[in-house]
């Protein structure tokens, strides 16, 4: 039997990977939290770089690492996205995927070594997740959450701000990177199902998972509302702009959603709110 033949590795091929446009975000996100939330003049400060290139290298180890164990059921849900087998052959990522594991904790080591464990553990959860925990029901959305959380949470674990800001912040980003995950399970439910994975769509079906999602936006608008009436006290527009009205038209959208399109349209909108989120601490004095 004649050996697979592979298309010839490009940068390209290496961008679509690591998702490089999600790697841009998660940079932003901790950019924009120490110079917005915390002070300006953090822009100067050399950790606040090595802190976001080592949280941006680990985060594209986890893609790698995701691909990597994905490639059959990417095969059935997004062909045209699958990377690793075509461009880059599956040794090539396992090697990827553990020189940015080394690069990325020793960068955090470097700038403190809280930094640094959470580095390796972070490293570490993701690889789980993609080597199990993604394919049962619930506990998998939850880590990938955490860890978003946690990427914003990092700058005030380098910084021992105590910024209740920051915590907002973090905590949105938790729910809406939660709720994108089950959107993205819904979106992926063929392949997910052809492969036995036990996600929520699968072991609940949609009609129940839309109903976690429904509860989990409640959750979100309240708990900002709560620690901003007691705590920050910013203006209400901020979350009326930011927040409230694209979650109102996140809610809307899902109510008719009953395709795999509608979700991945779902899917991205939560990625928008989310960069709105980011943009909307430009705004905080």
């Amino acid at each position: 039997m004649p050996a697979e033949k592979h298309k010839p590795f490009t940068i390209r091929a290496l961008i679509r990977l690591t998702r490089f446009w999600n790697l841009v975000i998660i940079g932003l996100s901790q950019y924009f939290a120490a110079l917005f939330l915390i002070d300006r003049n953090l822009i100067y400060d050399w950790r606040l770089f090595v802190l976001a290139a080592s949280t941006v290298i680990i985060a594209a180890a986890g893609y790698i690492i995701n691909d990597y164990y994905d490639i059959k059921i990417d095969l059935i849900n997004k062909p045209q996205r699958v990377v690793i087998g075509k461009s880059i052959t599956r040794r090539y990522a396992l090697f990827f995927h553990s020189v940015l594991v080394v690069i990325g904790v020793g960068l955090g080591f470097v700038i403190s070594w809280r930094i640094g464990v959470v580095n390796f553990l972070s490293a570490f959860l993701l690889w789980w997740y993609s080597n199990s925990l993604k394919r049962q029901p619930f506990i998998g959305n939850l880590v990938v959450a955490v860890l978003t959380s946690i990427s914003i949470l990092l700058i005030d674990i380098l910084y021992y701000s105590d910024n209740l800001l920051v915590i907002i912040y973090a905590l949105f980003a938790f729910f809406m990177t939660l709720i994108r995950e089950i959107l993205k399970d819904m979106e992926d439910l063929r392949g997910d199902n052809t492969f036995g994975c036990k996600t929520l769509p699968i072991v609940w079906g949609i009609r129940k998972t839309k109903g976690m999602i429904y509860s989990l936006l409640v959750l979100l608008s309240a708990s900002v509302l709560l620690l901003n009436t007691r705590f920050v006290q910013l203006p209400f527009y901020y979350f009326v702009i930011f927040l409230y009205v694209p979650l109102g038209l996140l809610v809307l959208r899902l109510i008719r959603a009953d395709t795999r399109k509608d979700f991945y349209w779902l899917s991205q909108w939560c990625k928008i709110i989310m960069l709105l989120g980011i943009l909307s601490m430009v705004f905080i004095n």
